[in-house]
């Protein structure tokens, strides 16, 4: 089986590093990705996919991206579900990024595996 994704947008905010109750470094993110063909209007659409980083990639990114920043990234699709406070099931689809290339315009590339 495969599952792998690759993807490059734009952060729609600033990632805020988060620790879980072991210590794991933890960033969600959503991604602003354009679609590459027009709508009936002429224009570009936008999709916004869900993005999990962990570890280091969660620490590099959290120092060196904030919104508006533009990267790529590798990983898979993972799909969970939980009961929220109503009780209520809720299904989650996110990207979990294995790996990082920070694409803005600098002086040297960056890159985290």
């Amino acid at each position: 089986m495969i599952n792998q994704v690759t993807l490059v947008g734009r952060l729609t905010r600033d990632p805020e590093l988060k620790l879980t109750q072991e210590g794991t470094s933890l960033v969600n993110v959503v991604l602003a990705v354009n679609r590459n063909f027009k709508n009936q209007s002429g224009e570009y659409e936008t999709d916004f996919v869900s993005c999990t980083f962990w570890r280091k990639v969660a620490e590099i990114t959290a120092q060196y991206c904030r919104k508006g920043s533009l990267v790529g990234i590798m990983g898979r699709i993972q799909s969970r579900s939980y009961d929220n406070q109503e009780g209520k099931r809720v299904y989650v689809t996110e990207v979990i990024a294995e790996s990082v290339r920070f694409l803005d315009q600098k002086k040297t590339e960056q890159t985290v595996p």
